[in-house]
């Protein structure tokens, strides 16, 4: 899928469109991921020019993604630290290493783009890993990090809205129902990340000097709603997936 078959960035449609595609994520992911990498890519085209820069995914899974940032002209490099993860579509994705986001295996400032999608609410530590993305980044290069709020509706990932009740209670509950822990399973692979929180950790990191904050947005939200993310209490709901785009410093 390319830019001219993807619907307007900022619009209503472009919205419904990754909304159906997220409907069959767990019957078609071949869809759903191949859907999302487009669009995100597009999006982050938005902060950075892609075509000849260095990229890191860190949390690049099966090779969507990389698929995408290729097809954009850009040198990617993913980062991903599961091995069912890598090998999901059969093997490991090219140009993809097995590596943790909290610890990642480049020198400093040796990427001009350090991206992630959907890594933060499955690390215990969300800014020793944003810290690593800044580290890693040259000056002038975009960090940009994306993840799903703990009070979203999707919060709880497969367990579905079960989290509002706890996030053990919700893992529990499915174990039961499935004879098996959920991939997602909290306070093991699936963690509280609230918007609130990664917006204290940019601002002192912008007060340090170390980053300027681009754009903070919700990720899928046309661009009329994008005003949501700036009401304490209700992002943490609405938002769904928060988006904080910094430059290097």
């Amino acid at each position: 899928m390319d830019d001219a078959t993807l619907p307007g960035s900022g619009t209503l449609a472009r919205s419904v469109h990754l909304f159906r595609a997220f409907l069959v994520e767990q019957t078609d992911p071949d869809r759903f991921y191949s859907v999302l990498a487009a669009d995100s890519t597009r999006e982050l085209g938005r902060f950075a020019d892609l075509a000849g820069a260095d990229v890191v995914d860190v949390g690049g899974g099966p090779g969507y993604f990389a698929d995408a940032f290729l097809a954009s002209g850009a040198r990617y490099l993913g980062i991903e630290p599961d091995a069912g993860e890598l090998t999901a579509r059969g093997h490991a994705a090219a140009n993809t290493l097995r590596a943790s986001g909290l610890a990642l295996p480049l020198a400093d400032a040796s990427v001009d783009v350090c991206y992630s999608s959907n890594v933060l609410e499955h690390v215990p530590d969300p800014e020793l890993m944003a810290d690593e993305m800044v580290r890693v980044t040259r000056p002038g290069g975009t960090v940009y990090l994306s993840w799903t709020p703990w009070l979203s509706p999707h919060g709880g990932h497969e367990t579905g809205m079960w989290h509002y009740l706890g996030g053990r209670r919700a893992a529990d509950r499915y174990a039961r129902r499935h004879g098996r822990r959920p991939k997602n399973d909290f306070g093991t692979s699936l963690f509280v990340c609230p918007v609130g929180r990664m917006l204290r950790w940019a601002r002192a990191a912008e007060a340090a000097g170390r980053v300027r904050v681009v754009a903070v947005e919700p990720r899928y939200h046309p661009s009329w709603a994008r005003w949501t993310i700036r009401v304490p209490g209700l992002r943490e709901v609405v938002a769904w997936n928060a988006v904080i785009v910094l430059e290097r410093r």
